[in-house]
């Protein structure tokens, strides 16, 4: 099993410049990913995400944009430790490449760094797992969303 990759397509019914701001602006990650976001979209800018409530289990993740060229590529680092800067070895890279095709766009996220880590083969096994886990359950939900923004006046 290659545990070194994950990566998703999707087609998305809207232009780039729409899909870039959904995957890349944290207003509108935490309608499809993250329960908050704390973020600037800026290449070098540093915050958080959240997945559930942190005062009953949830759990804030380190996060660091790497780069944004709109509407074409977003890419982030996450999971590293909260006091160190995200680097190869210490941080999982995140990236979406948004392409045109048709009336839409076609999204693909590709995941990397997890052999880079360090970790030992049953705890590289299961954070793959777990990331193959989030990104079937949560990228499923980007489309959807989208379609509701293409409804508002």
């Amino acid at each position: 099993m290659e545990l070194g990759t994950i990566e998703r397509e999707i087609y998305v019914e809207a232009a780039p410049e729409i899909v870039f701001e959904v995957v890349s602006s944290p207003d509108h990650l935490r309608q499809w990913w993250p329960d908050d976001a704390r973020y600037e979209p800026t290449p070098g800018s540093t915050g958080q995400i959240v997945f559930g409530d942190c005062n009953a289990g949830g759990t804030a993740v380190a996060f660091t944009v790497v780069d944004a060229r709109p509407p074409r590529t977003f890419s982030f680092r996450w999971t590293h430790p909260a006091d160190e800067a995200a680097v190869e070895g210490n941080s999982l890279l995140v990236t979406f490449e948004l392409t045109p095709s048709g009336a839409g766009t076609m999204l693909r996220m590709t995941e990397t760094g997890f052999r880079e880590m360090g970790w030992e083969i049953a705890v590289l096994e299961q954070q793959y797992q777990e990331h193959v886990t989030g990104w079937d359950f949560y990228l499923p939900r980007l489309a959807p969303y989208v379609a509701t923004l293409q409804l508002r006046p």
